[in-house]
């Protein structure tokens, strides 16, 4: 890869790097520190990395980069559940913020594999590369959590936060 293709890459993936990172995490910061760090990875190995195989090898470093924040976070405070709307965006819908809460009650490997095939159009083989996980391991996630969030998100109460 040379320089113009690492731009055009940056161009292209840093947005959806960044929201990646952002539904994961649910922290701007952390994310805008995931999308750097990820860049600058590929930056050190521009020689090895061909364009073609740019865009999985960034959504792979980006993953493993939150798997170690995440980790990181658990070891000094538990990871809080609920996320601060605020600092995600005033600008979504009711809709899109009762389906960020139930994404963020799933098991990280579950949100990540659903937010790879549903928002990022991956298919199953390259979220496997992504992940590391099999095929049929990517495919037993996905349904699991669809499962979780249809069950989830079937209930009216769970639509509507009521205080008693």
């Amino acid at each position: 890869m040379n320089r113009s293709q690492y731009n055009k890459c940056v161009e292209q993936y840093a947005d959806r790097i960044f929201r990646f990172a952002l539904s994961s995490l649910r922290d701007e910061d952390k994310a805008k520190d995931v999308v750097q760090e990820t860049f600058a990875r590929i930056w050190e190995h521009i020689d090895t990395v061909e364009f073609e195989r740019a865009k999985p090898y960034l959504f792979t470093a980006a993953h493993h980069l939150m798997i170690d924040e995440i980790r990181r976070c658990q070891k000094t405070e538990p990871l809080d559940v609920t996320c601060n709307q605020e600092s995600i965006s005033n600008s979504y819908s009711d809709i899109q913020e009762v389906l960020h809460k139930a994404l963020a009650t799933l098991p990280e490997v579950q949100r990540n594999v659903i937010l790879l095939r549903d928002y990022e159009g991956y298919s199953y083989q390259e979220i496997g590369e992504i992940t590391g996980l099999s095929e049929s391991q990517v495919k037993v996630y996905i349904f699991r959590g669809r499962t979780a969030l249809k069950k989830q998100l079937k209930s009216i109460d769970n639509l509507i936060d009521v205080e008693p």
